[in-house]
């Protein structure tokens, strides 16, 4: 197992299984059929980011450097946990933008369901980018700590 410390975003706690990305999460064209279509498995339709095209993205520790894409990004981001088709977490390698961490704290202070909840972790090292690899288990805890096995 190794440990990754981070800061935190949004706080809580998971175990959920890895998608990893090394490109940006352009968060408009990866979540456009969960939030326009009613896919509820949030299938990845961002056809320019090979890591994820085709993947479901909910419910699944998603690990990337960072997000890339318009200004509507914060509002994706918050509409898919308002809709309960979220990642299980969120996973940067890189500090996280301010359009992706506006709708995050937007998410975090303004629902309250238990299903709308998405911790998220920024600032965790290009190290952690290489040590995690799809499919493996990924468990986020308090304090911005991330173990991987």
């Amino acid at each position: 197992m190794k440990q990754f410390q981070g800061r935190v975003v949004a706080p809580g706690e998971v175990k959920a299984e890895a998608l990893v990305s090394h490109g940006g999460l352009n968060t408009l064209a990866s979540f456009q059929k969960a939030l326009q279509f009613g896919d509820k498995k949030a299938t990845c339709g961002d056809q320019n980011n090979p890591d994820l095209y085709g993947h479901e993205m909910a419910g699944k520790a998603l690990c990337l450097p960072m997000t890339i894409g318009s200004t509507t990004g914060g509002l994706v981001i918050y509409c898919a946990c308002a809709m309960g088709r979220q990642p299980a977490c969120l996973l940067f390698s890189r500090p996280i933008d301010s359009l992706a961490g506006a709708g995050v704290i937007l998410a975090d202070v303004w629902l309250k369901g238990e299903n709308t909840k998405m911790p998220v972790v920024d600032s965790l090292g290009d190290d952690f980018l290489e040590a995690v690899k799809t499919g493996m288990t990924v468990t986020v805890k308090n304090g911005g700590l991330v173990e991987i096995e």
